[in-house]
């Protein structure tokens, strides 16, 4: 049984140690919010932040979370970064299909956790392991430089 503290809850699991995050969030904590992708950690779209960090849950295995704090796009929305892209992010109109964005959001939180004011090159930099098939990438940068213009 492991012991994890996601979005400032603690959940027992009892799965293989060696088990993809991605699976335990999904499968075993019905926080479907952070999606499947690639699989290989190429596409960004299952960016969750452990740690404070952004990573992809389809390749960090429950047994590597360790006692890390794991923070989900359920979860994203309560800390100040967070609303503040979310906000920007419905203002900006950034979704089309919607499938990237909750790890597209992901990604921008922890770059603005890190980067209170990023400039272009800041930005794809931070995003360009987030890939957005509609090919959303202007309202993207949009979305982030007016979250980061609203922390300042």
């Amino acid at each position: 049984m492991l012991t994890l503290t996601i979005n400032g809850l603690s959940h027992d699991v009892d799965v293989p140690e060696d088990m993809p995050l991605l699976w335990v969030l999904r499968d075993h904590l019905n926080l479907v919010g952070t999606k499947y992708g690639c699989g290989i950690a190429q596409c960004g779209v299952c960016t969750v932040h452990v740690g404070g960090k952004p990573v992809r849950s389809c390749q960090l295995t429950i047994g590597d979370v360790g006692t890390r704090a794991v923070v989900t796009i359920e979860g994203i929305g309560s800390t100040p970064n967070g609303a503040k892209v979310q906000q920007a992010w419905m203002e900006a109109a950034v979704p089309q299909c919607g499938y990237c964005q909750a790890g597209q959001i992901m990604s921008a939180t922890a770059l603005l956790d890190s980067n209170p004011q990023p400039d272009d090159s800041d930005i794809d930099a931070a995003m360009a392991g987030n890939i957005c098939r509609c090919g959303t990438y202007i309202r993207i940068r949009r979305a982030i430089k007016n979250a980061a213009a609203k922390s300042a």
